[in-house]
């Protein structure tokens, strides 16, 4: 896949060296030249440009770019600037680092497509989450077995745990499923809530809105969710 990350800081640089180990091309921005030559042979391309001037942004690659992340933390003026121009620029797929609550507000007006958080979730684990499709959330335990979130494969609603084969096909666990169901509250109003189901059993049947809860190898994770995530 291919990546453009905002921003040099401790977040976009990790996350920008992260994704190019894994494979993709990312393309790497910051208006400081120092940042840009020390990451330049950590990262698939790095430039030294104004992220918030519509000419030179407007010569990137947005088109065929899948996602662009806006990792810029130091300035929220130029942060929101980035951000805005980004999307008027239609990109794909938009995502954006949020300082703090206000600055979230801001973002979800201009109509991100995800909020980062960068002083709670990691670089890892979005590296996952933007690597793996339908991934909702990861733990890496170690370089090389993860426990992830993920929205079950339209060809598996229905399916029973071992009808799907995690274990005989895939080398998987599936650790729980969370399912969200429709309560009625006392007075009447029903609202929407995830219930975690326990340890998975084998004839639970996976239903439209369920999310697996998985355990294995990285490879193997990747094999399985893009072959069959959609």
């Amino acid at each position: 896949m291919k990546y453009i990350v905002v921003g040099l800081g401790n977040f976009g640089a990790s996350l920008s060296q992260k994704l190019t180990a894994q494979g993709n091309e990312v393309i790497a921005i910051d208006t400081r030249m120092e940042k840009v030559d020390l990451f330049k042979e950590k990262i698939s391309h790095t430039i030294c440009m104004d992220a918030t001037d519509e000419f030179t942004v407007s010569g990137l690659p947005l088109i065929d770019t899948d996602v662009v992340i806006v990792a810029i933390g130091e300035d929220q003026g130029a942060n929101i600037m980035a951000t805005a121009l980004l999307k008027n620029l239609q990109v794909k797929r938009l995502i954006s680092r949020a300082i703090n609550p206000l600055h979230e507000k801001v973002l979800q007006a201009i109509g991100v497509d995800e909020i980062v958080h960068p002083e709670e979730e990691t670089a890892e684990r979005w590296a996952k989450k933007l690597c793996l499709s339908n991934v909702l959330d990861s733990y890496e335990l170690n370089g090389d077995y993860s426990i992830i979130e993920a929205k079950v494969p339209d060809d598996y609603i229905g399916k029973t745990v071992i009808e799907v084969g995690f274990r005989r096909d895939f080398n998987l666990l599936v650790l729980t499923i969370i399912k969200k169901v429709v309560v009625k509250s006392i007075l009447g109003k029903t609202k929407t809530e995830t219930q975690i189901q326990g340890v998975a059993s084998a004839d639970n049947i996976l239903g439209p809105n369920d999310i697996l809860v998985l355990y294995g190898s990285n490879k193997d994770l990747q094999i399985f969710l893009k072959q069959k995530l959609r």
